[in-house]
């Protein structure tokens, strides 16, 4: 099995707010669970992080409106909070809440191989996944090709039929002409 990531990206910035220097924020997590992170860091679409990769607290997550809001331990005014806007924050993957039978994290999931359930040959192998509104697509660059070539596979059971990410696999019963859409 191959090691899991160091860091996963647990929750997105948006811009500061108010006059404690609170942050907006989206995430796949519940509030509760933003908060059992422990210490965090912030990354920079530019892949830098902020303040050389200091770790902070988050001390409380609440909902708003389809969001969060967040407010960060040292992090006392608007203008302290703008440091941290439009971030991935990221945790250290080994703080990840154990999950139930059948549960996985997305970040698990890249570098799996993608396998055919009826030919059992591999597709390919995961590279990322992408959000849209509906469900998750697993991008996944096709055996033998490079980057560039990318095949969107929707993440459902009816299409992905067995998740394996400890054995690093994805079993997939594509519908026809599935595979095809992006040649």
């Amino acid at each position: 099995m191959a090691a899991a990531p160091p860091w996963v990206v647990i929750a997105h910035t948006g811009k500061a707010r108010g006059l404690r220097g609170e942050l907006y924020a989206r995430s796949w997590n519940v509030p509760e669970r933003l908060l059992g992170y422990g210490l965090v860091a912030f990354r920079r679409r530019d892949g830098s992080l902020v303040d050389q990769g200091r770790l902070v607290r988050i001390l409380e997550a609440r909902p708003y409106k389809d969001g969060l809001v967040l407010r960060l331990e040292g992090v006392e005014s608007i203008e302290a909070a703008e440091a941290f806007e439009h971030c991935e924050i990221l945790a250290p993957a080994e703080s990840r809440p154990a999950l139930g039978e059948g549960e996985y994290y997305l970040a698990d999931l890249v570098g799996c191989a993608v396998i055919h359930r009826d030919s059992g040959r591999v597709i390919g192998t995961v590279a990322s996944w992408q959000e849209y509104g509906g469900p998750e697509l697993l991008e996944v660059i096709p055996e033998g090709r490079g980057p560039e070539a990318v095949i969107w596979i929707p993440l459902v059971r009816s299409i992905c039929v067995e998740i394996d990410p400890a054995g690093r696999r994805i079993v997939v019963d594509p519908p026809e002409g599935l595979l095809d859409l992006n040649e």
